[in-house]
């Protein structure tokens, strides 16, 4: 059996007991919260920030960080979806902070033969990467609501959350 076969299984149960016939959630979180973090599996977003199914709308991503793409999301929570705030959750021993843009491009051409167009966006502080996600929410004029923008790093090793002021 396959870890997709295992969700699928789990997905099965899950159903049941969660979704006892009383109806649906809103599309719009009930906490008007956008929440942008890394893909790192160590990280259970919903745990950490108490958070329940139906509250926030979480995107993920390598680093957390706030690319293009990222932008898009959050341009639309916003002006689709009512969110007003923005959680930014990077985090230490990162993925990101073992490799180079630079070295991981040429990695991926050597193995296709092509080179990517887009950024790895590798940093090498979680803090400074995470301020600097911030200052493109702040910049950008397709997000509405960019004063309630607030950026933390969770220690991986120790479960604490550090605001990066």
């Amino acid at each position: 059996m396959t870890a997709t076969d295992d969700a699928v299984t789990a997905s099965r149960a899950w159903r049941h007991s969660h979704f006892p016939g009383e109806g649906h959630l809103d599309v719009v979180p009930r906490k008007h919260l956008a929440v942008v973090a890394c893909m790192d599996s160590r990280i259970d977003v919903f745990g950490l920030l108490g958070l329940e199914v139906g509250e926030a709308h979480v995107m993920r991503n390598a680093g957390g960080v706030v690319t293009d793409d990222m932008i898009r999301s959050l341009a639309i929570s916003q002006r689709k979806l009512d969110t007003r705030e923005i959680l930014l959750v990077h985090h230490t021993d990162c993925g990101l902070l073992k490799l180079t843009e630079d070295g991981f491009k040429a990695e991926l051409e050597a193995e296709t033969g092509l080179r990517p167009a887009w950024a790895v966006e590798s940093f090498t502080d979680p803090v400074a990467s995470v301020r600097q996600s911030m200052q493109r929410i702040r910049l950008t004029p397709f997000i509405p609501h960019r004063g309630a923008v607030r950026g933390f790093v969770y220690d991986v090793a120790n479960g604490e959350l550090r605001e990066a002021h």
